[in-house]
Order: C-alpha cells, then sequence, then structure tokens
C-alpha cells in the first residue's frame, strides 16, 4: 500500500506487545512448557493447542474489561488460568495458581520480537526520541524489554500502571507527552491494537500508525502497515 510524504515528527511512541515484542510466539511457547512441566495431561487437559486457544479466548476478554476498568490485575491473575482450565471442566484452584506464578514468571523472559524489530528502532533511534506507552503491567514489560535487548533505545517507558489510565484514555496520552517533553503535533503512535491505540491517538490529537500484522488495517489510521520494515520510508 502506498505511503504519503510525512511530516517531521520527533517522537515516536510504540505499543509493546504485539507491535515489538511478539507476545502471540512467545506466549504460545510458554504455555506448552507449561503443558508439559505442570503435567497438564494428567489433569485432564490433553491438547496443548487447544489449551492455548482456550487461554487466548479467556485471557482477550478479561484485558479488555481491565482496560475498561472493571477489574484489578489480581483479578485478572488469578481469573485467566482459573477459567480457561474450566473450559476443560477442570476445578483446581491450585493448580491455575500455579500456572500463572510459572507463566508470569516465564513468558516475559521469552525474547521473540516481530521481523525487523531490532534493526529499526538502532536506526530510528538515531533520528527520533523512542517511547514504548504500554496497558501491560509495568514489571512485567520491563522484563520483556530487557529480555529482547531493546530496553536501551526508550527514553520514556509509560505503563497504565504509572499513569493511572490505560490506552484509550486519552489521560495516559497526555502523561507520556509530559514525560517525554513532548507535543502531540510531533509525535506518532505505532500500534496494532484499534481501539486502545489507534483510537486512543486519535482521539488525544496524535498521527498514529496502525501496524496491521495480525488485524484487518484501521481505514481511519494516518499510516497503515503490516511489516515494521515498511516504517523505513515512511520515517527514515
Amino acid at each position: 500500500m502506498g505511503l504519503p510524504a510525512v511530516k517531521r515528527y520527533k517522537h515516536l511512541f510504540f505499543d509493546l506487545d504485539h507491535t515489538l515484542w511478539d507476545f502471540r510466539v512467545n506466549s504460545r511457547e510458554t504455555l506448552r512448557e507449561l503443558h508439559v512441566e505442570l503435567d497438564l495431561s494428567g489433569h485432564g487437559v490433553e491438547d496443548v493447542e487447544e489449551l492455548i486457544a482456550a487461554y487466548e479466548d479467556v485471557n482477550k476478554g478479561l484485558w479488555r474489561r481491565y482496560e475498561a476498568g472493571e477489574l484489578n490485575k489480581e483479578v485478572l491473575r488469578v481469573l485467566r488460568f482459573r477459567n480457561t482450565l474450566l473450559q476443560f471442566g477442570v476445578r483446581n484452584d491450585g493448580l491455575a495458581e500455579r500456572m500463572g506464578e510459572a507463566y508470569l514468571d516465564q513468558c516475559p523472559r521469552k525474547s521473540a520480537l516481530f521481523a525487523g524489530a531490532k534493526a529499526l528502532l538502532e536506526d530510528l533511534s538515531r533520528t527520533y526520541a523512542l517511547h514504548i506507552i504500554t496497558n501491560g503491567f509495568h514489571s512485567v514489560q520491563q522484563v520483556k524489554l530487557l529480555a529482547s535487548g531493546i530496553h536501551g533505545h526508550f527514553d520514556v517507558v509509560l505503563s497504565s500502571e504509572q499513569a493511572g489510565a490505560g490506552k484509550p484514555d486519552p489521560r495516559i496520552f497526555r502523561r507520556a507527552l509530559e514525560l517525554a517533553g513532548a507535543v502531540a503535533e510531533e509525535s506518532l503512535m505505532i500500534g496494532d491494537d484499534r481501539e486502545t491505540d489507534m483510537r486512543g491517538a486519535r482521539e488525544a490529537g496524535w498521527d498514529h500508525v496502525h501496524f496491521a500484522a495480525e488485524t484487518d488495517p484501521d481505514p481511519a489510521a494516518t499510516h497503515r502497515v503490516t511489516h515494521l520494515d515498511e516504517l523505513r520510508p515512511l520515517l527514515l
């Protein structure tokens, strides 16, 4: 798809999960490990691919409720594995708790990034100030940045926990500008989620790039790409 001529931005704000850090790959690898480590077959969860599908569906719904302010992080962490196991008729709170603890320990330490992410960040950092705006838990996101080797590229890493509001709430975008010493007119949001990233940035008055590698492109986005390297002709 063609990209229009771009104005000069000074600050690039990235989402982390599903945009730079490949959440799907890292999460699925972790779940496959836990299926073996916790002998989930022996507890009645025989098919690991069915486990993955169930978890992703449950987790997505709970995250939407978290982002809407209907759940806190402690409740989310308890429910996502308890509710996943219930999909297989397994009522075992102890097992769900062990899964949750192991997942939180192991998954953020995975290092898979989307293709081209590391090289792109290295090149962009020569021209722009780079930042992260994430709805993920702050301590967990810091582990991901360190494990994947990209932490050194970002001046500001702002989580919804720190901001007291999550995307698409305009408060987190305002707080990001304050921390970065930036203004909306010189800032660009890059993310995968049409609701949290795209609508949030749009309503905050920012230009925005929809990274649509795993979703349908947002027709209302300022720019749309399906591979991170497509940002090169846009920004470099």
